[in-house]
């Protein structure tokens, strides 16, 4: 049978046309049409073992988006594994998700020495190293490691929210600060002198340090009252944080009580602390509390609560860990989904360093994400909130 010419270019027209979706694609490991393999570490036995509700939460996460098609058509498949915080184990586990599972990226490790023990290994082999939790200032070094970006607040940025109040607040305030011997205390440490500045150093009288291995922080927090300090900056991971709370009172020190972001959680820090015992703390935030009656008309609130009752039933919807895990699924969810079909590491980590404004769910009101290819600290400000015995009340 013989076609004409013009009928040929027709076909071929319709070929070309045909096959250029499948010419667009353009994948990385651990990505197929329907699959994308994402690497992930959390410490859920250990000294933080409290940080694995939200590792769970964003399982739960992926699960839900699993359920409603996927990503561009394709399944998440979250491989999360156990790192104790501990980080030699998180190096051997980051190894066997990169070489043995072959995965496209590392998600939302947790924790600042964990994650400086796989940092340089992750930029030498070029892969996206994304949305870490943690805030020291080194993960915002895109000179010297373009393959990291955190998704959690400055440490310095948030030292400097806390330096500030206390400067215009408590001007002659006397300050002790507590912090973990590691990377995590020290960066938060060396924030809040940074943002004291030379006269509000002078303010400091004390500080203590302590080992994640320690079975308590009593003794230091004895020191800390006999040093008469009125103003105590608990700069601690859940276990210690809740410990110096209740300590504080039941050795009758009662300071201006500021603590981290990190050690914030109603559930996993305050409850086991005593509420009683947790009233007047301050801290800063960037994400919605569920049980705060403020929010309980707020469309991401009710999403959220939702989503635990049925992807994460077994963690509360107060723990601000869960609230942490969900939103960062949602963040990796707008990377994944920007990219399209054009699933490299190399895309991935262009489309991670151009986020826009984005406001993913349960962010307080006035606080946007931003990245740039020189930039990749996502947030510019957070919101100060105090304890009143049942919820975090915003300050400002």
């Amino acid at each position: 049978m013989k076609l004409w010419a013009p009928a040929l270019a027709g076909l071929f027209s319709i070929a070309v046309l045909s096959a250029a979706p499948a010419a667009a694609k353009d994948y990385g490991p651990g990505v197929s049409d329907t699959e994308i393999k994402i690497g992930h570490t959390m410490p859920y036995s250990g000294p933080v073992s409290a940080y694995g509700s939200g590792g769970r939460a964003i399982a739960g996460y992926f699960k839900k988006v699993n359920s409603e098609g996927g990503i561009n058509g394709r399944q998440i498949n979250f491989i999360s594994l156990d790192d104790a915080y501990s980080p030699p184990k998180t190096v051997e586990q980051t190894r066997k998700l990169v070489e043995q599972d072959q995965v496209l990226l590392i998600f939302g490790t947790v924790g600042t020495p964990t994650n400086t023990a796989i940092h340089k290994y992750l930029n030498t082999k070029q892969v996206p190293h994304l949305m870490i939790s943690t805030g020291a200032s080194k993960f915002n070094d895109t000179a010297k490691f373009p393959w990291t970006t955190p998704l959690y607040p400055s440490y310095h940025l948030e030292q400097k929210i806390y330096a500030d109040y206390i400067l215009k607040h408590r001007p002659d305030a006397k300050i002790a600060v507590i912090y973990p011997n590691d990377d995590f205390g020290k960066d938060h440490l060396h924030g809040l002198k940074q943002a004291l500045g030379e006269k509000g150093r002078a303010l400091l009288v004390a500080e203590q340090s302590y080992e994640t291995t320690d079975p308590t922080i009593d003794s230091q927090i004895i020191a800390l009252k006999a040093s008469g300090a009125t103003v105590f900056v608990n700069i601690s991971t859940p276990k210690f944080a809740a410990q110096a709370i209740r300590k504080a009172r039941d050795i009758g020190w009662a300071p201006l009580h500021l603590v981290v972001n990190a050690s914030s959680s109603i559930s996993s820090v305050l409850a086991p602390a005593g509420l009683e015992n947790s009233v007047g703390l301050i801290t800063a935030a960037f994400i919605k509390t569920p049980s705060d009656p403020a929010w309980a008309q707020d469309e991401d609130v009710k999403a959220y609560v939702a989503f635990m009752k049925k992807w994460d039933p077994q963690d509360s919807p107060d723990d601000a860990f869960c609230a942490m895990g969900y939103l960062a699924g949602s963040v990796l969810h707008h990377v994944l989904q920007r990219a399209g079909n054009t699933l490299t590491r190399d895309n991935v980590m262009k489309v991670a360093k151009s986020i826009q404004d984005l406001r993913p769910p349960m962010l307080l009101p006035g606080i946007t994400l931003r990245t740039t290819p020189q930039d990749v600290a996502a947030y510019t400000t957070l919101r100060l909130q105090r304890f009143d015995g049942q919820k975090w009340v915003l300050m400002n």
